[in-house]
């Protein structure tokens, strides 16, 4: 999020915001565009609208009551609840010290003169299966599934559908259950589970003391609170007992005797691991271009594309796009060229022309800040890992380190840090930016 933000100033500082046409994004990158696209025409006013969501990250947040009544909200209002609604409402608003209600119809009413925004995940079963196409995408006009192009119009995504027709209508998606979808790292159950079911008992026991501080143990509200987050700490230590090969009989019985109303909801869906459930919108159509899964499901799970490649190339690769060129800024952790390689690799396997990607071995360790690759009728394709040889000189792990992904809200300095760590890989590189623009229209001309 903070990567993107001190990228896009930078970028607009340097007069090349206005020739971006799409501004597409993973995980933590979605959270930055959603705080960006509520300003109107942002892209013209970056400075101040760059400061305005600094100083919310550097406030106090979210109260708890917010948060749970948003929690309810969700519950109450539609007709399938995940743990994606427990993420957004009471997770994802900590880092990002709000609760965004916009929707994307809304937004993309206030925008004139900005990027076209494109948010990304993957459908679950189709990266489990690998059946289909995994990629989806979700924009201001539609949602669907990037390569196979198959799409629904965005406010009637997760609504029920027969044949392709509404037959249930649910209220359109807003921007912070976009966020966690976007941003649900956590959603697959073929990552490590015990260690997945440990964070949510640290999460749970520190958020529960919080809490209580809180709205004080005199509130009216206080015992079923406290009863609630017992239940979701002995849910947790029961999946802990079975995957450590313990009798967690003792902790079924307690749960058992607690459980109510959205409680029992969450506690379902941790014991099942349920995240980002929608109803499918292709249920039952006949399409023989559409793969029969699909057809058939009644639900489809949605989850952080992050899971299968940490970069929304499949969305900008979409043949009615007509890229030339991606400036790739990638700020994952761990291997800096993960990404720009496993691209390279999904396009080969979907027909897709991108240029071969080739490494100089001694850059592995100690990436530059620049890379350009092309190829006979691919994209151009401008990779930019976040830390580099040019901005962190040989403290690169150092700074990999500080900005672990497995952590808390950042402080003001680590903010100010990173958008000026990320802000100088645009600064060092506007020039050959440029160059390869000119390069492309050339060709063009």
């Amino acid at each position: 999020m903070v990567g993107l933000l001190g990228s896009m100033v930078q970028l607009h500082k340097v007069g090349l915001l206005d020739s971006v046409l799409y501004l597409s994004g993973v995980s933590g990158s979605t959270w930055c565009m959603a705080s960006l696209y509520q300003e109107r025409d942002w892209s013209t006013k970056l400075k101040a609208v760059k400061d305005k969501i600094v100083q919310r990250l550097n406030g106090s947040g979210v109260s708890w009551t917010t948060a749970y009544d948003k929690l309810k909200k969700y519950y109450n209002e539609k007709d399938i609840f995940s743990l994606t609604d427990f993420w957004a409402a009471m997770v994802v608003t900590t880092f990002v010290k709000e609760t965004n209600e916009h929707t994307l119809t809304q937004q993309w009413n206030q925008q004139s003169k900005d990027p076209f925004p494109i948010y990304t995940m993957i459908d679950k079963q189709s990266k489990q299966q690998k059946e289909g196409d995994p990629w989806f995408e979700i924009t201001p006009h539609e949602a669907g599934y990037s390569l196979l192009g198959a799409f629904v119009g965005v406010s009637d995504f997760g609504s029920q559908f027969e044949k392709g027709s509404v037959k249930k209508k649910q209220p359109e998606i807003d921007m912070l259950y976009l966020q966690a979808l976007c941003g649900s790292a956590l959603a697959d159950g073929e990552e490590n589970w015990k260690f997945i079911w440990q964070k949510i008992k640290d999460f749970l026991s520190h958020f529960r003391k919080h809490t209580l501080d809180e709205m004080g143990e005199e509130h009216p509200d206080s015992p079923p609170v406290d009863k609630s987050f017992q239940v979701l700490l002995d849910l947790a230590d029961m999946n802990i007992s079975v995957l450590e090969g313990r009798d967690p009989s003792a902790l079924d019985e307690s749960i058992r005797t607690l459980l109510k109303a959205i409680c029992l909801s969450i506690c379902r869906c941790m014991a099942d691991w349920i995240w980002g459930r929608k109803y499918d919108f292709l249920h039952n159509m006949t399409d023989t271009e559409v793969p029969a899964a699909l057809l058939k499901s009644e639900m489809r799970d949605y989850e952080d594309a992050g899971l299968l490649l940490n970069s929304p190339y499949a969305s900008v690769l979409r043949r009615e796009r007509n890229i030339h060129l991606i400036i790739s800024l990638d700020f994952s952790d761990g291997d800096p060229f993960k990404t720009v390689k496993g691209a390279a690799k999904m396009c080969r396997e979907q027909n897709f022309l991108f240029p071969e990607v080739n490494i100089p071995s001694e850059d592995l360790q100690k990436p530059k800040d620049f890379y350009v690759f092309k190829g006979q009728g691919a994209p151009t394709v401008i990779h930019i890992p976040l830390f580099n040889v040019v901005n962190c000189g040989d403290q690169i792990e150092t700074w990999r380190s500080k900005y672990s992904t497995f952590q808390g809200s950042y402080s003001a300095e680590m903010i100010t840090d990173l958008m000026e760590v990320a802000g100088k890989n645009i600064t060092n590189n506007a020039a050959k930016v440029v160059e390869e623009i000119r390069a492309i229209i050339g060709l063009q001309a």
